[in-house]
């Protein structure tokens, strides 16, 4: 009998339970008569019940056992209130796995419905304790339907620990539905955090969407999160309780008409708002003490958010808030940008490269401001910094250790000593030259253009460079082919029928892993876009309950996504990938290289006929069944002639890729100098 509540998949999801295309799970339903039936869903999308789909897998032999994290996430999916409220109430069962583990292995070894009545109390006095009185849980009580996921996150959490297995269940959620969340990522969280500095004690985030500003905080004894979604609020209040000992306090309301934290003066405000509101209560807020700067313009809510901060600190303490750049110079808050500056309260306007966080396609800003002390002389100037230089083409995730190093040398010099002189990244402007008629805190607007290339002398390095590479992609030109070449007739396999064969090991990548130890160093990730651009891993490793698989030398990763074809055989050097985890929607083909040469393999999996055969088209991207690519069946010596001649054209391939960059760069070098004057047209 089919168990009550059961979670559900779609046919997308069988296919990635068994490691198929999702038009093999088409023909199973067709051809096998005891397929198990929908039992929701629609007629275009029909739902199978989990249970039955992995007890058919299992008897076909096509699923060896169903892996707890995706049976877990699954039941998060299928839960009939909503995967957000499926992770709430997973994260305070294992707050209490977390807090009380005796108690919760007493809670386990009863009944469902009687598990549900035990555990009211204990996860009150466990919640209560972390999140104080009135927390976002208080008026809930867990429901015997839900004990079969809330025991299977506690299974999830005995290896890893509860955090990882909450981050880990949340961060998938997060990866299924990007257009519902607006999200910080990690890297920009760490440098506000850092930023804010490192005796924070207490903070707030009053904009607090999933948590991940406060989390990236350390040593934190109280944490204030406000967000309009009370979902959200709980989710954060439990993620912020999961992660560490610090004490958090959860509101969930607008934090503009309902301030929820009035009373504490706090050490730092970290917050990612909401732009371009307009209804953000202008005409009922208008009166309201917080505006020691000014009434912001309808269109100014940033403003609001702003002076929001600034109402929650101590004296001295240190607001952090990420900004869209038309903040900086719009006209309707010149009045409060001057006043910010005069009183001492804005100290740093820092501009990221287009692509730091969402929305990716503008340079944001963080604004650094302090609340003023009484008496306490203001700044005479504003530190700019401009951080586009150092992520050339927009690559904002590989040069992020630059950007977060160069960032954080700037603002501790000048929070130090009051001035800081970076040639080509920022400078610390006199307050005096800003407070024209437009007070334009842009940076670039005020730091002197970097010079392209350095002038001539580095042109001329430019060019050489540039004569090099094309010299170089000259010799590795191919040579023709002979014009009366038969095409050769090759008796074919499947990368499926190798996989199955052992001659490969198949991995997919997740994204997600735990370091080795608490000080283990993460590794980077190696995405679907730097396997295209021929990049080095430039993802960063989201929280998961296991081990990452590291790519090792000798691996062919191939993207998943995308109408062409690319593939990369892992070389010995980390730019290669060596030692870099797999991004979601890179998969590996690990070769026994008694049997297959990975170059031989490579390279046939880029045959625009071979991609085309194995690719599917979804809504919104082609997708590659990496199983139902061919290769040809050759003994080894005839592969490795073959793989000779493909990693031949990988390296003429590489020499054409840096031509292209030098010769952009020259172009776009002379360009500038001729126009700044610093090289003339003879």
């Amino acid at each position: 009998m089919l168990e009550e509540n059961a979670a559900e998949v779609t046919a997308a999801e069988i296919a990635r339970l068994a490691g198929v295309g999702r038009a093999a799970v088409s023909n199973w339903r067709r051809r096998h008569a005891d397929f198990p039936k929908p039992v929701g869903g629609t007629e275009t999308s029909p739902s199978f019940a989990l249970p039955e789909v992995e007890d058919w897998l299992r008897t076909q032999g096509k699923l060896a056992e169903v892996p707890l994290r995706e049976r877990v996430r699954q039941q998060v999916t299928a839960h009939p209130g909503g995967a957000v409220a499926a992770l709430v109430e997973a994260g305070a069962a294992l707050l209490v796995v977390r807090d009380r583990p005796a108690e919760w292995l007493e809670l386990t070894a009863v009944s469902d419905p009687r598990m549900a009545t035990l555990l009211g109390p204990v996860r009150d006095r466990v919640l209560t304790a972390r999140l104080g009185p009135g927390h976002p849980l208080a008026d809930t009580a867990p429901r015997a339907a839900d004990m079969p996921l809330l025991r299977a996150a506690a299974e999830l959490a005995a290896g890893p620990g509860a955090h990882k297995a909450f981050e880990f269940l949340l961060g998938r959620h997060l990866d299924a539905n990007p257009r519902q969340y607006t999200l910080t990522p990690d890297g920009c969280a760490a440098l506000m955090a850092a930023l804010a500095g490192p005796g924070v004690r207490s903070a707030l985030d009053p904009a607090c969407g999933t948590g991940g500003l406060l989390r990236a905080l350390t040593g934190a004894t109280t944490l204030h999160a406000q967000d309009a979604s009370p979902e959200l609020a709980a989710l954060t209040a439990l993620r912020l309780a999961l992660h560490g000992s610090a004490q958090v306090r959860a509101a969930a309301a607008d934090s503009l008409r309902a301030d929820a934290f009035v009373g504490p003066a706090l050490d730092a405000v970290l917050c990612h708002p909401p732009f371009n509101e307009r209804n953000w209560g202008h005409e009922e807020l208008a009166y309201d003490p917080r505006w020691e700067y000014g009434l912001p313009a309808r269109t100014e809510s940033e403003l609001a958010w702003i002076q929001h901060a600034l109402a929650h600190l101590r004296e001295g303490g240190t607001a952090v808030l990420l900004m869209p750049p038309a903040v900086a110079a719009r006209r309707s808050g010149r009045r409060i940008r001057a006043d910010l500056l005069r009183r001492g309260a804005l100290r740093a306007v820092i501009a990221l490269p287009a692509g730091a966080a969402p929305p990716y396609g503008i340079p944001l800003q963080l604004w650094v401001l302090r609340r003023p002390a009484p008496h306490a002389p203001a700044p005479t100037g504003l530190l700019l910094v401009d951080t586009a230089g150092l992520a050339p083409d927009g690559q904002a995730r590989a040069a992020w250790p630059a950007v977060h190093g160069a960032v954080l040398d700037a603002w501790t010099t000048y929070d130090r000593t009051g001035a800081a002189d970076l040639p080509g990244l920022g400078r610390v402007v006199p307050v005096v030259e800003l407070l024209d008629d437009d007070v334009d805190l842009t940076p670039a607007r005020h730091l002197p253009p970097p010079g392209t290339g350095g002038g001539p002398a580095e042109l001329a390095a430019v060019r050489e460079r540039l004569a090099e590479s094309l010299t170089r992609a000259a010799r590795l030109t191919p040579p023709p082919a002979p014009a009366d070449a038969a095409p050769a007739r090759l008796p074919q396999t499947t990368i499926g029928e190798l996989a199955r064969a052992g001659a490969l090991l198949l991995h997919t990548g997740t994204g997600t892993g735990s370091a080795a130890g608490p000080d283990a160093e993460e590794p980077p990730v190696l995405t679907e876009h730097d396997v295209y651009a021929g990049a080095a891993p430039s993802g960063t490793l989201a929280t998961g309950p296991e081990e990452p698989f590291l790519a090792a030398p000798g691996d062919v990763v191939v993207p998943v996504v995308g109408a062409v074809g690319a593939a990369r055989v892992i070389g010995t050097d980390a730019a290669s990938g060596a030692g870099a985890a797999l991004g979601r929607n890179v998969q590996l083909l690990r070769p026994d290289p008694a049997a297959l040469d990975p170059w031989f393999v490579a390279g046939f999996l880029r045959g625009t006929a071979n991609t085309r055969r194995a690719s599917s088209h979804a809504s919104t991207a082609t997708r590659l069944d990496v199983r139902r690519l061919r290769l040809p069946r050759l003994p080894l010596a005839e592969q490795r002639r073959y793989g000779a001649r493909f990693r031949e054209l990988a390296e003429f391939e590489a020499a054409l890729a840096r031509a292209a960059r030098l010769g952009e760069q020259l172009v776009q070098g002379l360009h500038d100098g001729l126009s700044d004057g610093s090289v003339l047209p003879e």
